[in-house]
């Protein structure tokens, strides 16, 4: 944790703010060794992060200063992440790293491989994708929340949603055998489409190409899921 994020629900009276979640307060007594007087990183929940001074630390809650809080996050990656719904404990690390590497807005897809029992994953719930993005703001000291959809018809994505985002961005699906290699440091919005454990079908690449997608690759390597997100995303950044 390189960032202590504070949610709305812990601010008070504009620049104070009350911690009191087990997890958070953990943090403060194990790693930090928190006392009264000290200096930590802090940030809001989409807004500014900075140093913050514990005026109080009890075992049930901390009680920050945080009129320092005066610097804007690090820029957002250009990225629209659009991944192939992966299995639930590859999910929660690709959650995470995507956030940690700034992308702000990700769609989770159904493919012909997805498994259907990964819909009904726990790890779906709002709380859980929440609790893995807030761990890749902390990791990256950013506050900027970002915000997941699911889209459980793969049609209807390609065929209602995906003409939409092509629109303004330049739509990239990712799959072995493609003719491109991933491109570098791009400064333009980007659709990036990852497929599933085994890639995609052959008719979801097609229909992917024909909405407008360029084919690219990563090289001659299969790759795990969280390997190809990690990859990808820091390539085109």
């Amino acid at each position: 944790m390189n960032l202590i994020l504070l949610s709305p629900e812990d601010l008070e009276n504009g620049c104070l703010a009350r911690v009191r979640d087990p997890r958070r307060l953990a943090h403060l007594r194990d790693v930090h060794r928190a006392r009264a007087g000290d200096t930590l990183t802090l940030g809001v929940e989409n807004g500014l992060l900075g140093r913050g001074t514990l005026l109080e630390y009890r075992d049930d809650e901390a009680l920050f200063d945080i009129s320092g809080l005066v610097e804007t996050p690090p820029p957002a990656l250009p990225v629209h992440l659009v991944l192939a719904l992966p299995r639930p404990r590859m999910l929660a690390r690709s959650l995470e790293h995507a956030t940690a590497l700034g992308v702000k807005a990700l769609t989770l897809l159904n493919t012909r491989r997805v498994e259907k029992s990964y819909w009904q994953s726990p790890e779906l719930g709002a709380e859980k994708i929440r609790r893995h993005l807030v761990l890749g703001l902390e990791q990256a000291r950013d506050t900027k929340m970002p915000e997941v959809t699911l889209a459980k018809g793969f049609r209807p994505f390609v065929e209602d949603r995906l003409p939409k985002l092509l629109a303004s961005s330049r739509g990239l699906v990712a799959h072995p055998g493609m003719p491109e290699a991933c491109p570098r440091g791009v400064d333009e919005p980007v659709t990036l489409v990852i497929g599933p454990e085994g890639g995609f079908i052959p008719w979801e690449v097609d229909k992917l190409l024909e909405a407008g997608c360029r084919g690219i690759h990563l090289g001659p390597r299969i790759l795990r899921v969280e390997t190809a997100v990690t990859a990808l995303l820091a390539r085109l950044a």
